[in-house]
């Protein structure tokens, strides 16, 4: 019994040192500051203090304490970006948006006027609905999803928000969503005690037969040492039942080797030393760019590293960077950028095309998220071609239809661009790039320095008027703007994926509308993320009867969304298409060797892609996920024979 108690103590010791250092984790968590309204000021308090009401303060890149009710924000509007990668894995940063009637609560001798009662929901794990009301002033104003920041949550392109307490602690949505926490057991380890329990039987087994054949042949074994009823009673053949329960604790204590106790202390000895020494300080998982070396978390599954049989992946942001740079465009039936993507040198590859002689100038503009050439369209040079009306119009739509905020200095070299996604910036980027600088917005103001022949330094400060956005979420696929330009013309600019798009144009540019399909298969098969770019001139005796609907559906206290999006489609139609973009997305340093050496090993991976088939199929040679000497089967239905069963029913 010694030695397994001193097995199972050193077991216990491991797990109460991990367990502790998950404790030191989360206490490090709950005390981390943050700033709280107190007595017309902001006090550092630790998260635990924290209390329902309490007016914070969360600045950029801090995780936001508990759940909260987005008060004001320092961007325009009340809007801040939020990053939700700890509940969706979504690196994509979101929008929220705060009640205008709150937005001056900046201040903390403002936020201190601050009066209201927030009637809501009870605490749920649904991180995606909430409802309530907020009644300021006698006012009472609906609450939704679009004004909550919920604990786990990061700020993101934002100096500061200023938000009011709803939920704290184990009331939080993320909180509530959490789950006991499952024994970490390593299918060795659950092996291991199942050798051992048939070990403990045999050997119980072993010791049951020779403690019976003791006491059964007792008198016969022993009786040339002449005993007497007043001997040892292990040896007494007269008491043949006590014989047997002692004989049994002899030969387990004689037979106990069998039971390898020592090996639990060996295993636990070594994954304790593999997981601190070896994977915690090893340089080949060392990330340099963020200081982050690599932590083993437990140590009870380092075994299980070595039996992967399937590894199911994302491709956006897993696979490939996240980062967005402007590669390619169509204009007015036209191709722009000479450039050649990751996908393309893998096919030009697999058909054995020298990619070297393929590659074109190297004089591309090179800037995070612009990696565009080409000579017709870069220093002004769009001015001489064919389409150059079609051209600035597509400018255009790049500078204005957008969310993006711009931060620093309004000079094109030093302003920086801060976008709910990486895709927005990157069109934004292009557009400063081909000559439309969109350098500053207020609440209902564009502003753009467009510089329409800018070898001559000519450039002329344009402002919009933003009169309506329809922002863009998954049901809709598309984004809109109503611009007001100074000459009281009025625009729609809408950009989104082709499907949407072109669902929505007018008649009359079939023949632009049928090359430019073309060009988006062609950058769709490069592994290139399109949008379609469009617009529409309205008449103000029609905006003006739209806006007005416009206005009662974002008043509405029920079924808001559903209303807006019905009010959008009365206007986002008769649309002329101007053109595509198309936007690279890099793969990962590494991935494709890293595929490669996972697939060697005999692991099974799947990649989990929205791209179109074509383009699926090319990156999957790109990333080393397939290769020529692969057997493809492609179960699909989209084939002639199923469209032509479609149609039959159809009609």
């Amino acid at each position: 019994m010694v030695p397994l108690s001193l097995v199972l103590l050193f077991s216990l010791i491991k797990e109460a040192f991990e367990d502790w250092q998950r404790f030191q984790n989360d206490n490090a968590i709950n005390s981390t500051l943050v700033d709280v309204l107190q007595a017309q000021g902001w006090e550092t308090l630790q998260w635990k203090k924290l209390q329902v009401g309490d007016i914070i303060r969360v600045k950029q890149d801090g995780f936001f304490p508990a759940d909260i009710l987005l008060l004001a924000s320092t961007n325009a509007d009340g809007v801040c970006y939020i990053e939700t990668a700890n509940l969706d894995g979504e690196t994509n940063l979101k929008i929220r948006k705060g009640l205008e009637k709150t937005w001056d609560y900046s201040s903390p001798e403002k936020a201190c006027e601050f009066k209201g009662e927030v009637q809501c929901e009870q605490p749920n794990n649904s991180l995606y609905t909430f409802s309530g009301n907020l009644v300021i002033d006698n006012q009472t104003l609906p609450l939704s999803p679009n004004q909550i920041l919920l604990r786990g949550c990061s700020l993101k392109n934002t100096c500061f928000i200023v938000g009011a307490v709803i939920f704290t602690g184990h009331e939080t949505k993320v909180m509530m969503n959490s789950m006991n926490v499952p024994s970490k057991r390593s299918t060795l380890e659950r092996r291991l005690d199942k050798l051992i329990l048939a070990l403990f039987c045999t050997l119980f087994s072993m010791c049951l037969l020779g403690a019976m054949g003791s006491g059964m042949f007792i008198d016969r074994k022993y009786f040339y040492l002449g005993l007497r009823e007043n001997v040892e009673d292990q040896f007494n053949p007269s008491r043949r039942f006590l014989v047997i329960i002692l004989t049994m604790l002899t030969l387990l204590t004689l037979y106990s080797t069998i039971i390898p106790i020592s090996l639990y202390v060996s295993i636990e000895t070594i994954k304790f030393i593999q997981s601190s020494q070896f994977i915690n300080k090893d340089l080949n998982m060392y990330h340099a760019e963020t200081n982050t070396p690599a932590s083993a978390r437990t140590s009870n599954l380092n075994e299980e590293l070595g039996q992967v049989e399937y590894i199911f992946s994302d491709k956006t942001g897993t696979l490939t960077r996240n980062l967005m740079e402007f590669f390619k465009c169509s204009i007015g039936g036209e191709i722009y950028g000479t450039g050649m993507t990751e996908i393309e040198s893998g096919i030009a590859e697999r058909i054995g095309i020298n990619v070297q002689e393929l590659q074109t100038s190297t004089d591309s503009v090179q800037e995070k998220g612009f990696n565009f050439y080409d000579e017709r369209l870069l220093r002004g040079a769009w001015r001489n071609e064919p389409n150059h009306d079609a051209c600035k119009e597509f400018f255009r739509c790049l500078a204005i239809c957008h969310t993006v905020l711009p931060e620093g200095d309004e000079s094109p070299q030093k302003i920086k661009y801060q976008a709910a996604s990486p895709d927005e910036a990157a069109l934004v980027l292009a557009a400063k790039n081909f000559g439309f600088f969109f350098y500053r917005r207020t609440p209902t103001m564009i502003y753009v320095r467009e510089s329409h022949v800018e070898r001559m330094g000519k450039t002329q400060d344009v402002s919009y008027e933003i009169l309506n956005v329809l922002e863009f979420n998954s049901t809709r696929k598309r984004q809109s703007v109503v611009c007001r330009y100074p000459d009281g013309r009025l625009v729609l600019y809408c950009k989104g994926a082709d499907t949407v798009i072109y669902e929505r144009l007018g008649s009359g540019n079939d023949y632009l509308n049928k090359v430019t399909r073309d060009h988006l298969e062609k950058f769709g098969s490069a592994g290139l993320r399109t949008l379609c770019l469009a617009y529409r001139d309205l008449a103000p005796d029609l905006y003006e009867s739209w806006n007005e609907k416009f206005i009662k559906a974002k008043s509405s206290l029920r079924d808001r969304e559903k209303k807006l999006d019905e009010v959008a489609e009365l206007i986002e139609k008769e649309l002329i298409l101007i053109g595509a973009t198309a936007i690279e997305d890099k793969l990962q340093e590494g991935v494709p060797s890293c595929i490669q050496t996972l697939s060697r090993a005999g692991i099974k991976i799947w990649v989990l892609t929205g791209d179109k088939m074509e383009t699926a199929i090319n990156v999957a040679y790109a990333c080393n996920l397939l290769n020529n000497e692969m057997k493809q089967f492609i179960i699909s239905s989209e084939t002639d024979a199923i469209r032509e069963v479609e149609e039959r029913v159809s009609i």
